[in-house]
């Protein structure tokens, strides 16, 4: 996060692969920095940003390590430290994220890719509401797929008891990334505080978030990375929601290019479903009761 020119405490989950680990790594070279300055700054016309705002924005995080596991009395622990350790925080970027599992269960028995993608991050975000909402302006950065097209909320078999497609539960996963962020939102708003929801994704990125996805896939995959972006250009999504001080509470930012696949970060728009206020509530109600954190009734 930024503020102003000087770091700003922010949280981000990851360690489950995909474009949340591109922050990650060795430091960059001045002139990795120099070119994401450019890149960023072409993003959304800020003009110049400075190389030490973009390092605040890449490194400053508060590390949840390997307590960020789809695991609620671990995500408990996290919050509370992170809470305990810090007296504002500026940033929240859910973006830990599996994807296309065989069938798996969390320790608290949630299908994985529900629990890893949707009922972490609920409860996760619950859990630093009063930190987040005590710091003015403050962001929730959700990270959703291209994949949330193909998914919808299977309300009477959330376990994948009756019937498992891993695909199907992935896109089922990520549209309940943006069913969350939206309503997030609007709970928000009604309140009047100034904290704001946001979402973004990364478009058709080469990493290893598929990995688990099957034979199939590891097939197509080397032909799959030839047309697909670079890590740190699908992560641009995600920097945009979390710095541009221009974004607006429930904006959905991806790539500009053909099929939002690959291309600098600009506002998109979601499916129909992901707007529909009625399953927006619904999913409110029941992750609150599969993880037990209430907040914004």
């Amino acid at each position: 996060a930024v503020a102003d020119t000087a770091p700003a405490p922010s949280a981000q989950t990851s360690d489950t692969g995909g474009v949340g680990d591109a922050p990650k790594g060795p430091p960059m070279s001045q002139g990795e920095k120099d070119a994401l300055r450019v890149a960023v700054s072409k993003c959304w016309n800020l003009g110049t940003v400075s190389t030490e705002a973009m390092q605040t924005v890449i490194t400053v995080r508060v590390s949840l390590s390997q307590d960020a596991k789809p695991d609620l009395s671990s995500i408990r622990n996290a919050a509370g430290r992170v809470a305990a350790d810090e007296g504002r925080l500026d940033l929240l970027i859910n973006n830990a994220g599996v994807m296309a599992l065989p069938k798996y269960e969390t320790a608290d028995g949630f299908e994985m890719q529900f629990g890893t993608n949707h009922l972490g991050h609920f409860a996760l975000t619950g859990l630093l509401l009063d930190i987040l909402i005590a710091t003015p302006g403050a962001r929730v950065v959700s990270v959703s797929s291209q994949g949330h097209r193909m998914g919808r909320i299977n309300f009477d078999d959330l376990a994948g008891d009756r019937g498992y497609h891993r695909w199907l539960r992935y896109g089922q996963s990520k549209v309940a990334n943006l069913l969350f962020t939206f309503e997030l939102q609007r709970r928000l708003e009604r309140i009047g505080v100034s904290t704001m929801a946001v979402a973004c994704h990364p478009g058709g990125s080469n990493t290893d978030l598929a990995r688990d996805a099957g034979a199939l896939m590891k097939l197509f995959q080397p032909m799959a990375n030839l047309v697909m972006q670079s890590a740190a250009m699908g992560a641009l999504p995600t920097l945009r929601a979390a710095a541009d001080p221009a974004v607006k509470g429930a904006e959905y930012y991806g790539p500009d290019g053909f099929g939002q696949t690959t291309g600098y970060p600009v506002k998109v728009h979601s499916n129909a479903y992901s707007h529909r206020l009625d399953i927006a509530t619904q999913l409110w109600l029941v992750s609150q009761q599969l993880t037990g954190v209430e907040y914004l009734d």
